[in-house]
């Protein structure tokens, strides 16, 4: 099967991972890279790549089987529309759009062409999920009564002085890291109905939020709440708790999810699971059965890209779709919104 030809739009941190990740592939190759900047035609260059200033240059030249838009936010919907119009698969890296009314935009369009794309929400591609989802499939925890998590951690200061655009609006935690757990307690919880929200600058003092709470009601009648500050030193969050990615430091015996059910609890990603013995004995009386699944650590952002392959050749259908990105981001906004206004904002349509 020849090697499939994909381009990457877009040369900063996420894009050139995704550049990594494709030299380092068997099944497709880096054909081209699209980027405005000195730096992006200097890594082309690097790379002995054909450079182009932009998606439309690309696209005209027929550079590329599929391409991943690894550009900033704004141009997600018009650049995956163009991707469409040209019969080019497109892996769209998260957020799916940069407002909801934007991905209703493309959503409409999306499903009217047979063309696919997929929303890089890469930690759905984590075996930690899958293995955590089947625990929950196998009915082990019973009816789903409550969920907690947390993204605790603390980002340096030269995280925002290199890029100011982060201590101003939809730079903070909600929009950057958030999504990200929306999109796991989706998949593991089901629909989220409702959120309450409180937000807060006071540590940092930028004009973006530092620290979230939020409580979230599912569709299933179980309810969540969750914590969230790029200022906490700790390591309750996913990146150091998970061991997928060596870039950050690790802590194996921490959990940054735990779900309670009517018969157990699992805290995730160490994939502990307290049962009691006896269904029928059921009492905080009584201790609970502990046993520990070993869990597996692959990259989610390689097998992601195994996925896209496969979605590019025809042979599966995008694992995240722009309904799934979309939904994402609807409960995004509505815990801007709760956080704004002190009210609950119903998410039910």
């Amino acid at each position: 099967m020849p090697s499939l030809r994909i381009a990457v739009i877009g040369a900063g941190q996420i894009g050139r991972t995704h550049i990594a990740l494709i030299g380092a592939s068997s099944e497709c190759h880096l054909a081209a890279i699209a980027d405005p900047t000195a730096a992006g035609r200097q890594l082309a260059a690097e790379r002995q790549v054909p450079w182009f200033p932009s998606l439309e240059a690309l696209l005209a030249a027929g550079a590329a089987d599929a391409v991943i838009l690894a550009t900033p936010n704004p141009l997600h919907v018009p650049e995956a529309i163009r991707c469409l119009e040209a019969g080019i698969p497109a892996l769209i890296e998260k957020p799916v759009a940069h407002s909801v009314a934007e991905g209703e935009r493309l959503l409409a369009r999306a499903e009217a062409s047979p063309v696919p794309l997929l929303v890089g929400h890469h930690r759905m591609h984590s075996p930690l999920m899958a293995q955590a989802r089947a625990v929950i499939d196998a009915g082990s925890l019973g009816e789903l009564v409550a969920v907690s998590g947390s993204a605790l951690f603390y980002k340096p200061d030269d995280y925002f002085s290199s890029a100011p655009w982060r201590t101003r609006p939809g730079g903070g935690p909600i929009l950057i890291n958030l999504i990200h757990e929306i999109g796991n307690l989706r998949y593991l919880c089901g629909e989220i109905t409702a959120v309450q929200a409180m937000a807060s600058h006071t540590r940092r003092g930028l004009m973006v939020e530092d620290t979230v709470a939020v409580s979230f009601a599912f569709a299933s009648g179980a309810l969540g709440s969750f914590l969230l500050s790029d200022t906490a030193a700790s390591g309750r969050s996913w990146e150091q708790t998970a061991r997928e990615n060596p870039d950050y430091a690790t802590y194996p015996d921490e959990d940054c999810y735990h779900l309670a059910g009517t018969l157990g609890s699992l805290s995730v990603p160490t994939l502990r699971l307290k049962r009691y013995p006896d269904p029928e004995q059921r009492s905080w009386w009584l201790p609970m059965e502990s046993t520990v699944q070993e869990p597996r650590h692959t990259d989610p952002l390689q097998a992601q890209l195994v996925h896209f392959c496969r979605v590019i050749r025809g042979e599966t259908r995008p694992l995240v779709s722009v309904r799934d990105g979309l939904q994402n981001l609807r409960v995004i906004e509505a815990i801007v919104a709760a956080s704004q206004s002190g009210s609950q904002v119903d998410l039910r349509y």
